[in-house]
């Protein structure tokens, strides 16, 4: 399914923003645990993002500000701090039917930057980040034999705490329906991490992210068997 998001009202519109750099020669994601004082998605794992507003030019400066208002990256960017865009994705519709465009960005010198974010209290409990490559092979990513897997599942959150609360090590999947689309089914995925787990709009946006990076298929089924247009794809519990 296509979606134009100049067709769409503006209250509707929405962007993230999907901020990589690299450390130790892979692609780590920044990510946030929204504060559980929010009335929607508490708790959850997200891209720094929200509604466009209409001071923002775009859709891409609207991920970029919401990035500076809720974990302090520089925006506009100084000079000497290299945050490059290098795309942006086909929109995701939310469970909340907003349309929301991620934008993929890339930040070099991340010694300039990470050190110096900082959460905005009111919406963001955590800001972590996550191995890209972990969200294409979870299983091969941190079940790798030998010290280098050690410490890789070193980092993740604690399994049966809130958290991680399912049976599986590292990668969890669930299919439900979804009536407002026809009855399509939609296949829930998520993550286990060293924050909050990684999982419905956020999990597929970064699975998309993924398949583009890499060039490669997931290391797992990504749709469910019924499940329509790879673009229609909800932020859930």
């Amino acid at each position: 399914m296509e979606i134009s998001s100049s067709a769409i009202p503006k209250n509707k519109l929405a962007a993230v923003l999907v901020l990589l750099y690299e450390q130790a020669g892979e692609l780590h994601v920044v990510l946030t645990t929204r504060s559980k004082s929010l009335r929607t998605h508490a708790g959850q794992t997200a891209c720094p993002g929200g509604r466009l507003e209409d001071s923002d030019e775009d859709l891409i400066a609207t991920a970029y500000r919401e990035a500076n208002e809720e974990v302090s990256l520089p925006f506009p960017a100084p000079p000497n701090i290299p945050i490059y865009t290098v795309t942006t994705l086909e929109p995701f519709i939310s469970l909340h039917r907003l349309v929301v465009t991620p934008v993929v960005a890339l930040l070099l010198q991340p010694e300039k930057v990470l050190p110096f974010l900082k959460a905005q209290d009111c919406e963001v409990a955590a800001i972590f980040d996550h191995p890209l490559r972990a969200i294409q092979d979870p299983d091969g990513y941190f079940g790798l034999v030998g010290s280098e897997g050690d410490r890789r599942r070193e980092t993740l959150s604690k399994k049966g705490t809130e958290d991680w609360i399912y049976d599986t090590e590292f990668h969890n999947t669930t299919d439900s329906i979804v009536p407002f689309l026809s009855n399509t089914e939609y296949r829930m995925h998520r993550f286990r991490s060293r924050g909050s787990p990684v999982k419905g709009l956020t999990s597929d946006i970064l699975i998309k992210t993924a398949e583009i990076a890499f060039g490669e298929s997931m290391a797992y089924d990504r749709y469910a068997a019924t499940q329509i247009g790879a673009s229609v794809v909800f932020w859930a519990q």
